[in-house]
């Protein structure tokens, strides 16, 4: 695939994933009930295509369908813990900590993969993550629950990373239609039976929540399924730029249709993030080149 169309597909994922905040502030529905029915309303709406592939299926192997299971789990773990963020904190906040998934996805090169990383690259990721402590610390002029919603953001984007990297592992040997369709399949069972633990009802909702529903299952996780096409050709980190727009999007977006205005705090700590992440991706951009 040529580069720029790789950059098109990441401009389109930036897109529809500063949709996603919106969408679930627009929703009255509990957090889990949104993720499950986000899962299962993608699985249907791309199961054409996945049939259209059904002769893939024999070719799983056994270490591949563990590989997706777990992904399933991180993927549901990550829409769920986000989700319910966006009930405690602002969509800024939120998204913001979120932009930090490329220097996790690092962390979980170096941890996983064995990646060196060399000390401009570790001050990059400081002034991101002092961006995000700042953020935080800020939170707690909303009290504990500001705070409770940018940690459950926080680990939103471990759940995501540890998913992505999962994909890159196995994405490859699987065609990424029947694999996306596994992985979303397992993300809804998961929370279902967390759904069914919890006493959450699978039923009785509003036209409006449907909708909500549908448009999450559409835009927000199309971008899903473009991301692990992608990742038959670039790495996780590439992947995770896209995320340094999302913040942008749905700030700018929250401004609009919520009335959410940006804090001095959520504005010089984003302004860190976004800037500890740019500087991260210049340098991982120059060392391809070098290394070319």
């Amino acid at each position: 695939m040529k580069q720029r169309t790789i950059n098109i597909l990441l401009v389109i994922t930036i897109i529809c994933i500063s949709l996603s905040a919106i969408l679930v502030r627009l929703s009255d529905a509990p957090s889990t009930v949104m993720v499950m029915y986000r899962m299962f309303l993608a699985s249907i709406l791309i199961f054409p295509m996945v049939f259209k592939h059904r002769e893939e299926f024999a070719k799983i192997s056994r270490k591949e369908w563990i590989a997706i299971v777990f992904a399933g789990i991180f993927l549901a773990c990550h829409f769920g813990l986000w989700f319910e963020s966006l009930n405690h904190t602002t969509v800024a906040s939120s998204t913001l900590i979120l932009a930090l998934q490329p220097a996790i996805a690092l962390v979980g090169g170096m941890l996983f993969f064995k990646e060196k990383v060399n000390l401009p690259t570790v001050i990059a990721m400081g002034i991101a993550f002092i961006g995000v402590a700042i953020v935080g610390g800020g939170s707690l002029e909303g009290g504990s629950g500001a705070l409770l919603g940018n940690v459950l953001s926080f680990f939103a984007v471990v759940s995501v990373v540890v998913y992505l990297m999962i994909g890159q592992r196995n994405v490859k040997s699987i065609n990424h239609w029947v694999y996306s369709f596994l992985v979303f399949l397992m993300a809804g069972l998961t929370v279902a039976v967390f759904n069914l633990i919890g006493g959450y009802s699978f039923v009785g909702y509003s036209p409006n929540d449907w909708l909500v529903f549908f448009m999450l299952a559409i835009f927000p996780t199309g971008a899903h399924i473009i991301y692990n096409m992608l990742l038959n050709y670039v790495n996780t980190t590439t992947v995770s730029m896209s995320t340094l727009g999302e913040p942008i999007g749905a700030s700018i977006l929250a401004m609009i249709l919520l009335n959410e205005m940006l804090t001095t705090v959520e504005m010089l700590g984003g302004a860190l993030i976004i800037a500890g992440i740019f500087y991260f991706l210049r340098l991982q951009g120059g060392s391809k080149l070098g290394s070319s």
